[in-house]
């Protein structure tokens, strides 16, 4: 892993891999004095088996227990099924992703959610939490704004964990992720090797300050996650990232189709951005390293491995070979 890369995720990488990791009484103390408003946003698309648990368990514990959450949204994105019914009855906001911003039309995709959220919600820090996830997730939220209540220099934070993965019976512990080891990775660690420190780039729980998200873009379809790291770096600079171990993400997971369709999406996002190339115009090198992580009980442990290409000269630019092709038609 690079210098940067490496310092990056020794300094900036917490862990809040449970509810006795967090101090909820201190972040509430530190919402306080900083004089914070917090929104949680949910993406729910055809999620009415999760979203009700998810709803209600962040409800009892962040907004009527510990007042950490001063609103709580669901971005209904066209569900056919009673995701808006389950999750209003759960206590959450209900807000159609059609009626948010009109006059800007309504297109397909998580992003799209995401984006309009800004316009349906009030907190200065806002909170993004997908609506499939299963299991025990109550200290994600307190551990995704734990960097940004107590240190004023994180503009955004993302979560990172490990990932089961059960196909066809078998159970991988860590198995789940694949478009992220496949894809996402590799591209990030050639084109922005300073971010190599991120173990899931492309997680849905992820928090940021209002102020830094606002300033930009967001990819409608399943580029969002990695279109807003790259943004936010040149936005926020790599000391305004943070992440946090969340321990374990469990959620549904998608055909190996769907599972190309979202990797289509994401290599589009990010050669649009490299095409941008830097704030300084420079051409963009690829950085030669790739950075995967495992999990040895006690933390995330990174692996760098040499990815960079060897590549020969065209062989007409090789003055031993055209000097032997012109003797041979000699």
């Amino acid at each position: 892993m690079r210098p940067d890369a490496r310092a990056w995720f020794e300094h900036r990488t917490t862990s809040a891999t449970s509810l006795a990791e967090i101090d909820a009484e201190a972040l509430l103390l530190a919402k306080r004095r900083g004089g914070h408003r917090v929104s949680v946003v949910m993406p729910a698309r055809n999620e009415e088996t999760t979203v009700g648990v998810l709803v209600r368990d962040l409800v009892d514990r962040w907004v009527e227990g510990v007042p950490l959450v001063d609103g709580l949204v669901v971005i209904d994105s066209h569900s056919t099924d009673a995701t808006a019914e389950v999750a209003r009855a759960a206590g959450a906001e209900v807000v159609a992703v059609g009626d948010v911003l009109p006059r800007q039309g309504d297109r397909p995709g998580k992003g799209e959610a995401l984006w309009k959220s800004l316009a349906a919600t009030t907190g200065d820090l806002v909170v993004f939490i997908d609506s499939d996830l299963l299991g025990d997730v109550s200290h994600y939220v307190p551990g995704l704004l734990t960097p940004l209540l107590t240190d004023s220099r994180v503009e955004y934070v993302k979560g990172c964990y490990t990932r089961p993965l059960t196909v066809d019976g078998e159970h991988r512990p860590a198995g789940g992720g694949r478009v992220t080891e496949l894809t996402a990775r590799p591209l990030l660690n050639a084109l922005w090797p300073e971010l190599a420190g991120f173990v899931q780039p492309l997680g849905g729980e992820y928090a940021g300050r209002r102020s830094a998200l606002e300033q930009v873009p967001f990819v409608s379809g399943y580029g969002v996650e990695v279109g807003l790291l790259v943004d936010l770096l040149g936005v926020c600079g790599l000391n305004g990232l943070a992440q946090v171990d969340l321990g374990t993400r469990t959620h549904s997971h998608q055909t190996d189709e769907a599972l190309g369709t979202m990797a289509g999406q994401i290599v589009s996002t990010v050669l649009s951005r490299a095409e941008r190339g830097r704030a300084d115009r420079r051409r963009l090198e690829p950085g030669g390293l790739l950075t995967q992580f495992a999990h040895d009980g006690r933390g995330f442990v990174p692996t760098s491995h040499t990815v960079a290409v060897d590549e020969r000269p065209p062989m007409c630019a090789v003055d031993e070979y055209t000097s032997l092709r012109a003797g041979v038609v000699g």
